[in-house]
């Protein structure tokens, strides 16, 4: 009989550590995060190889407690006015093989209270990589097209991402796809329910929203020169 994954202990340690972001809060209650939230992660970040091997063998599944699939609770304060030393969230990335970074293809799982969602594609991209998504737009629109218009993506995902507020330099403001080559991020979204998250089919579910998602990682492999 399937378990799930996510049980309503872990949105409860999100929402207690959002009323309690203190590091002796923290420490004292780290026994339940580990219990309740990093081993469950991990566990469905094991669990996740075998189907996204089946997606693409270019996407990878680490279950590392450091370093792997799963963020790290810690926020990055240097330059935050927030001074609040832990995520409220959870985030899993299954990132190309040949990524160094975040801000490279994969599918994403992001876990928070009332907030959580599936997302697909490339976040944040450097300006090298941001110009040769565009060009791949520029030049080859009906791949675009064909990626995110079909039945299946749109039924599932929806493009989304911040834009800059003009086109870029060398595009017209009245080139048919403007808006897409505005983008900042290209990604795609699709929302998601806490009851969703805590149901024992839930690694299906997300395996099925990852390959609806893939046409979007696969565009970006090809504009990238990446193995897909």
């Amino acid at each position: 009989m399937l378990k799930p994954y996510f049980r309503p202990a872990f949105f409860k340690f999100l929402r207690d550590l959002k009323a309690n972001n203190d590091r002796a809060w923290f420490e004292a209650n780290r026994g339940p995060y580990l219990r309740d939230v990093r081993d469950p992660a991990l566990e469905f970040i094991t669990a996740f190889g075998a189907p996204l091997l089946k997606i693409s063998p270019h996407f990878r599944a680490d279950p590392r407690p450091n370093g792997g699939s799963l963020f790290r609770i810690y926020r990055d304060i240097r330059f935050s006015h927030d001074k609040s030393p832990y995520k409220t969230a959870v985030g899993l990335h299954f990132r190309h093989e040949e990524a160094k970074t975040a801000h490279t293809p994969g599918f994403y799982l992001h876990l928070e209270p009332g907030g959580c969602f599936m997302g697909v594609g490339i976040w944040r991209p450097d300006t090298p990589t941001v110009t040769k998504l565009r060009k791949a737009v520029g030049d080859t629109p009906q791949a675009w097209l064909d990626a995110v218009e079909t039945k299946k993506f749109t039924a599932k995902l929806t493009v989304s991402g911040d834009s800059l507020k003009r086109p870029p330099r060398g595009y017209p403001a009245d080139h048919p796809l403007v808006e897409i080559l505005k983008l900042k991020d290209f990604t795609a979204l699709a929302p998601l329910t806490q009851n969703q998250i805590t149901q024992p089919d839930f690694l299906e579910e997300f395996a099925e929203l990852c390959r609806a998602g893939m046409p979007l990682n696969r565009f970006i492999c090809k504009a990238l020169a990446l193995p897909c």
